[in-house]
């Protein structure tokens, strides 16, 4: 399947905007009933899966939800009150999937706000498809271009 960058674009500042906004349940309904969320550092190959190495995050579709649902709650205090966030788009790359797929990747730039001023660099893969309400992401794997998270302590926002 081939489409055009300009609508992937429109698609990842999308997806930002959704973060940004705190609107998470809607993040979470991008997602297909089999999506699946990863977050990981350098140290893993970008083809690895959790069972063999690991994550930061490593999500399906029922932890979406339950992150999502985590992260709304007062007794998230990593996150209450919400951290302000600024998602950074940027070098968008379209690519032909399978048959039904779409694989595009882009750079990210996350800075968050809360009591100090904390930013996650580095790229985001996605394995997208076209529904008829538009894009669904089957897979969102951010590889993170740090060696640690000392400087940021936790992870606790969406990439």
């Amino acid at each position: 399947m081939t489409v055009d960058r300009p609508e992937i674009e429109d698609f990842l500042f999308q997806e930002a905007e959704l973060l940004d906004n705190w609107q998470l349940h809607e993040w979470g309904a991008l997602f297909t009933d089999d999506g699946s969320y990863f977050v990981h550092g350098t140290n893993v190959p970008v083809t690895a899966s959790p069972e063999s190495a690991l994550f930061y995050i490593a999500d399906d579709q029922i932890h979406i939800r339950e992150r999502v649902s985590r992260l709304y709650k007062r007794l998230a205090i990593a996150e209450y009150p919400h951290s302000r966030t600024r998602h950074f788009v940027s070098n968008v790359r379209v690519a032909p999937g399978d048959e039904d797929e779409i694989a595009a990747t882009c750079n990210l730039v996350v800075h968050r706000w809360r009591d100090r001023a904390d930013a996650f660099f580095g790229v985001a893969r996605y394995r997208l498809v076209k529904s008829p309400e538009g894009f669904k992401i089957r897979e969102k794997r951010c590889v993170i271009d740090c060696d640690n998270l000392q400087s940021q302590s936790r992870i606790s926002i969406i990439l």
